[in-house]
């Protein structure tokens, strides 16, 4: 059954928001704990204006969330299945590169092999 364009559009939504190495990084961030913008900015690098509309695409996909505290807002995740995405796909990249190491393995012993003439 093929999920209805609602339901494909908020997943592509999530994913766009994933799609992106800073994103990324501050997802890892704010794996363990909630932390302020500027804690993040220190991890992160880049500018403050950068981090945050990093973030504000975090948010707008329902990823991370924020609260404000004194003259500090603090960012936290919500949605820690971003996390099981990023481990799947880390293990798919994985097999493949296994999967590479071993072709490329296989190609060095025949190439082995016939320069000895075997």
């Amino acid at each position: 059954m093929i999920a209805s364009d609602e339901v494909l559009l908020r997943i592509s939504d999530v994913l766009k928001a994933m799609a992106d190495p800073t994103r990324l990084k501050i997802l890892h961030n704010l794996q363990n704990q909630e932390r302020c913008v500027s804690d993040i900015l220190e991890t992160v690098g880049g500018s403050q204006a950068n981090v945050s509309k990093h973030l504000s695409v975090l948010k707008r996909a329902g990823l991370v969330d924020c609260r404000r505290q004194g003259l500090k807002v603090y960012y936290h995740i919500i949605d820690t299945g971003v996390f099981t995405i990023c481990r799947n796909i880390c293990d798919s990249l994985e097999l493949r590169l296994d999967q590479a190491h071993q072709t490329i393995l296989a190609g060095r012993r025949q190439m082995d092999d016939g320069m000895r003439g075997d």
